[in-house]
């Protein structure tokens, strides 16, 4: 079975009309014949319905590309479907959320620089540049991925998902205390980081 959602081009599109959710198996992705989707799968249709718009934003909240954000949406879908059973029995929206989320932290790593975006790719237009914007993001991301992986988790869920540290503990399954242990040692360890990159940056002027 392969899940194909097909996100509305416009950003600003709001209400579940800016997702158009397909499910195919392997045949209909060949061209051949398809029995028509029941069941199951249309249990699965309506859940990509309402939580694909949410869902797209809280991807481009985490890659600051939307076509990157649309793959992860993909993968997340993909991988939700596979786990239906699993993650309809509670709140399937959390289920998919995780799943994203930890998709997405995962893929970081110490050793990759990531640039979301070249800005010599972009194209002339009148209005701020985002050029610094794109170089601070940047940074955030390089710190993130030199933090242990739980306190990653934790710090992306607490700010650039803004959840509490009950949800947090929640999606993580974990306890509320151990959220604040990894949270404070997560900041503390980014704010180290900074003043190291401020540290070097001051050194090469």
């Amino acid at each position: 079975m392969l899940v194909y959602v097909s996100m509305d081009s416009d950003p600003s599109a709001v209400g579940p009309a800016s997702v158009v959710p397909t499910v195919v198996d392997g045949a209909a992705a060949t061209g051949r014949p398809v029995a028509a989707v029941g069941g199951r799968d249309q249990e699965f249709l309506e859940f990509v319905r309402v939580s694909g718009r949410y869902l797209l934003h809280t991807a481009v909240l985490l890659c600051g590309d939307r076509v990157r954000a649309e793959e992860l949406v993909q993968a997340t879908y993909e991988r939700t479907y596979r786990s239906w059973r699993v993650a309809r029995e509670a709140d399937p929206q959390a289920y998919a959320r995780r799943v994203l989320v930890n998709l997405r932290i995962d893929g970081w790593r110490r050793t990759r620089r990531e640039v979301v975006v070249d800005p010599a790719a972009l194209p002339d237009r009148a209005g701020p540049d985002p050029t610094a914007a794109m170089v601070a993001r940047n940074a955030v991301i390089q710190a993130l991925a030199r933090l242990p992986l739980a306190q990653r988790r934790v710090v992306v869920l607490r700010h650039l998902l803004d959840l509490t540290e009950t949800e947090v503990a929640r999606e993580l399954e974990i306890s509320v205390g151990t959220v604040k242990s990894h949270h404070a040692r997560g900041i503390a360890r980014l704010r180290e980081i900074f003043t190291e990159a401020e540290s070097e940056a001051e050194g090469d002027r």
